[in-house]
């Protein structure tokens, strides 16, 4: 039988030379993320002949001392280790721009410096502009963009902008920002980054479902009991994050996108095709159909938030999040947050999905449980202990990319006693290499105009939607739901074990 995706894999455009402009390049994403990833690309061969990278940013540097820094960084933190031959020829194409974001002259300047590569390059003039500044200047950087003339495409060339998140704080911000950005580049270039799509496994995912006949005839609520999506941290506010992560929280910070990102893949319907549009389609219909928790009274009852309190996370003492540097001792931002959504479809109908997030927990791991409906038991009733739990496919996201399925299996022997087992898949071990950095698959993407692993304007608002029902509830009411507890180092509120408990549910030890 012929591979039903081939065609679509084989006709995927390649990826383009182009100048790429990095707003915020002496931060801390560009140092550890963007150019380790364009680094990486290079010593694959999969990073276009001729692409330039121009840091923009506020401090004065000479181009030599942003590549140092770069380089020093790149060292400790690459995937692919350092090459110092392939460092010297890869940095000779990295530049440094000095100017403030609310600077027009120094757009002006950039659009000079823009143009003097192209007539080196011959006239090839793709621009991708990634904007990874803070997200108070994304408003300046996009309409001085404008004004200077750099988000319009030259004759047979393009002009792309990757926004990087958090992309609002609500929905009328969400909105704003929309608009901002459709003033200055076309929706089709506009490419809003989340980098859990980058990653493997939850490319993955419609793979998983649609490409093996023995899962999609049971991805609905005929034989899915529930599904659980988790994503655990082992941190708590290192480095100073405090002053951002108390005015977002968990919810905003972490659910409002990658993990209704990584719920809509799931829920999603079999798309017409693989393009861009094709699949952002049916992952927005998921969001549409997310039942929505508009009271106060529905958010207690489907949502938990929660703070950690002094305790130890990998043997060493840390303090509560209300002791954290940069958090308002009286803070009411969760670092916790555990949710049950119901989407009401034909095919989800009455399964619940719970998507769980939370800082200082035991481990960092991030996954996907698909628990079944267990079969009936009578031929084992007599069994000491009985059947020892049911089906459970998990979709490990990360650090150990892979998928495993639990079956119930007999343990060898005379007597009938039954035990669960698992079949495990490692990305590492099956291929023989590591997956590639999420962001060395979207930064490709991007240059090759293939928006599919990127969230499109409606998905955004959408997930905002939802996300700002519950918001309100808990900042806004008069009679907000109540901020549960736990221990550091403990895996949550009991509050959210009580949330699964009402439905004879549990969290899957992880």
């Amino acid at each position: 039988m012929k591979n039903p995706f081939r065609k679509d894999l084989v006709s995927r455009s390649r990826p383009e030379s182009c100048t790429v402009v990095i707003f915020g390049a002496t931060g801390d994403l560009t140092h550890r993320k963007l150019v380790p990833a364009l680094y990486n690309l290079q010593v694959e061969g999969a990073l276009p002949a001729g692409v330039k990278i121009i840091g923009f940013a506020r401090r004065e540097k000479s181009d030599e001392e942003f590549r140092s820094g770069l380089e020093e960084l790149n060292k400790k933190v690459s995937r692919s280790g350092h090459d110092d031959a392939i460092w010297s020829e890869f940095s000779q194409n990295i530049h440094y721009h000095q100017s403030e974001f609310q600077d027009q002259a120094g757009y002006d300047s950039l659009a000079e410096k823009l143009d003097e590569i192209d007539r080196e390059r011959g006239g090839k003039g793709n621009r991708l502009f990634y904007i990874a500044s803070a997200p108070s200047f994304f408003d300046d950087v996009l309409e001085h963009l404008k004004k200077a003339g750099l988000s319009e495409s030259k004759e047979g060339c393009w002009a792309r902008v990757i926004v990087e998140k958090p992309f609002g704080t609500d929905l009328p911000t969400a909105q704003h920002l929309n608009a901002v950005v459709n003033r200055t580049f076309h929706e089709s270039d506009t490419y809003r980054i989340d980098h859990y799509l980058g990653k493997e496994t939850a490319q993955n995912i419609m793979v998983l479902r649609f490409a093996n006949a023995i899962f999609e005839p049971l991805w609905n609520n005929n034989y899915i009991d529930h599904i659980q999506i988790t994503c655990a941290e082992n941190l708590g506010m290192e480095g100073g994050r405090g002053g951002y992560y108390d005015k977002a929280g968990a919810l905003r910070d972490m659910v409002q996108n990658h993990l209704l990102q990584l719920l809509s893949l799931v829920a999603m319907e079999p798309p017409t095709d693989l393009s861009a549009d094709g699949v952002r389609d049916e992952k927005v219909k998921v969001l549409r159909s997310m039942r929505q928790w508009d009271t106060p009274e529905l958010v207690a009852e489907n949502v938990v938030r929660g703070q950690y309190i002094a305790g130890h996370v990998d043997g060493e003492k840390v303090v509560g999040y209300r002791e954290e540097d940069r958090v308002d001792p009286e803070s009411m931002t969760e670092s916790y947050v555990a949710l049950k959504i119901l989407i009401d479809t034909w095919r989800w109908s009455e399964v619940p999905f719970y998507v769980r997030m939370g800082k200082q927990l035991p481990k960092k791991a991030t996954e996907i449980s698909v628990h079944f409906k267990e079969p009936p038991t009578v031929l084992f009733n007599a069994l000491a202990g009985g059947v020892p739990g049911g089906n459970v496919l998990v979709i490990r996201i990360q650090p150990d990319e892979g998928i495993s399925l639990r079956m119930v299996s007999k343990i060898p022997g005379a007597s009938l006693r039954l035990e669960p087992v698992k079949m495990d898949f490692h990305y590492a071990t099956s291929f023989g290499k590591g997956s590639p950095e999420a962001y060395e698959r979207l930064l490709l993407d991007s240059m090759a105009g293939d928006a599919t692993l990127f969230a499109r304007r409606d998905e955004v608002e959408e997930a905002w939607k939802f996300i700002d029902h519950i918001e309100h509830a808990w900042h806004e009411s008069k009679n907000p739901p109540p901020m549960a507890e736990f221990v550091a180092g403990s895996w949550g509120p009991k509050e959210a074990d009580d949330l699964l408990s009402k439905s004879g549910h549990k969290w899957r030890r992880l």
